[in-house]
């Protein structure tokens, strides 16, 4: 059974999510550092992609304007946000700030 976006974002623990689309170029440049921070951070966050192309009434709702976007959620609050390309060691720091 797929879980709603507001299931997953209303988890205990700090959810990333990368608005990104298949045509940007840093978006491209984010995914592996996305896959670094989530091997570094493990169980204690979740990342997940959400494709604006595929899904643009909830990128509307979250005011996407540009890719890639990062949010951070905890119990179906976002605490963080930011576009553009972020640094491994950033990420891991904003991350670990909001657990």
């Amino acid at each position: 059974m797929k879980r709603s976006f507001k299931d997953i974002i209303s988890s205990e623990i700090p959810v990333l999510v990368d608005f990104y689309a298949d045509w940007c170029g840093p978006c491209k440049m984010l995914a592996p550092i996305l896959k670094e921070v989530k091997d570094e951070l493990g169980d204690t966050i979740r990342v997940i992609k959400i494709d604006v192309d595929k899904n643009q009434s909830l990128a509307a709702k979250y005011q996407v304007r540009g890719v890639p976007t990062l949010l951070i959620f905890k119990k179906g609050q976002q605490l963080w946000r930011q576009s553009g390309l972020v640094q491994k060691k950033d990420l891991v720091q904003i991350l670990q700030s909001h657990q």
